[in-house]
């Protein structure tokens, strides 16, 4: 068996997984299955150094990671591609936009590109007041509630940021993490920001942490990294980053500080992005039962 084929073949094992998940109700484990299939995806369509498949099957490939929203019947239209993406030659079962192809860097992958935001900030060069390409966001919803365990929900308000103007598609990449780094919850992103004023950046939107309080461990912090697209490289960059510890959790509003790349999930190492009052803006609701 080639590479490709087992390629195809776990591609194909990774949806049916999901789509399972999706028809059992389990929504959280169906979300991450599709993230990752959607990660594998389109690693392979934006790898220059891959000549496993053509152009037309790479279509194809990006075409299912396309932007809208399907109910599960309609999702499990995609299935026979994915399954025979290598002889596969009928129109496309929807009628969609393959989704942009843009580099996601790993956290601290594009730190030597620094120079190049700076000087890009300084010119205002590839500067734009319009959010261009939509970016779908992955935010999940509230989990059931559990006689005395409590939920938090958390409004990202808004960022202050000195070329919030300048700041294109912009998003918020949420995660748990213990104190080593590692990932207590799903990751979640915010859609796109739709509204820029002087220097904020506003996003008002409602992010459930995916994990009953008391149920953490200590140590724990909640990451917020800020990420915009960068249109001279063709790549989402991560610029900031705030994290909020467990003893910062209370009711009500909440700003927090922003520090400079690359995300420190282990918190070691911080250098805060700017001498100036400009911060990341909270408001934080408990639930118990």
């Amino acid at each position: 068996m080639s590479d490709v084929t087992k390629t195809v073949q776990k591609w194909h094992a990774s949806f049916k997984k999901g789509t399972d998940f999706d028809s059992w109700g389990q929504l959280v484990e169906a979300i991450d299955e599709y993230q990752i299939l959607a990660r594998q995806l389109q690693k392979e369509v934006q790898s220059s150094n891959s000549h496993d498949f053509t152009e037309d099957q790479k279509v194809n490939i990006s075409s299912t990671q396309c932007q809208e929203e399907f109910k599960l019947e309609d999702l499990k239209k995609l299935e026979p591609i994915i399954k025979n993406i290598l002889t596969y030659n009928k129109d496309f079962p929807f009628d969609v936009q393959p989704v942009p192809m843009r580099k996601i860097l790993a956290p601290g992958e594009e730190e030597n590109l620094d120079v190049d935001e700076e000087l890009d900030t300084a010119t205002g060069v590839g500067s734009t007041q319009s959010f261009t390409t939509r970016v779908p966001g992955t935010l999940l919803p509230r989990l059931p509630s559990e006689p005395g365990m409590t939920l938090l929900t958390l409004k990202i308000e808004k960022i202050g940021l000195k070329d919030a103007g300048q700041c294109i598609d912009p998003y918020m990449t949420i995660s748990v993490k213990d104190m080593n780094g590692v990932d207590l919850n799903p990751v979640q992103d915010t859609p796109v920001a739709t509204r820029k004023e002087d220097t904020y950046i506003h996003f008002s939107v409602d992010v459930e942490i995916q994990k009953h309080l008391e149920k953490l461990p200590k140590g724990a912090a909640i990451f917020f990294e800020f990420k915009h697209y960068k249109p001279k490289k063709r790549f989402t960059s991560t610029k900031c980053f705030a994290f909020m510890e467990m003893d910062e959790i209370k009711p009500g509003p909440i700003v927090i500080e922003l520090y400079k790349k690359p995300t420190d999930f282990k918190r070691k190492k911080l250098n805060l992005l700017t001498k100036k009052p400009l911060y990341l803006h909270l408001h934080q609701t408990l639930h118990k039962d």
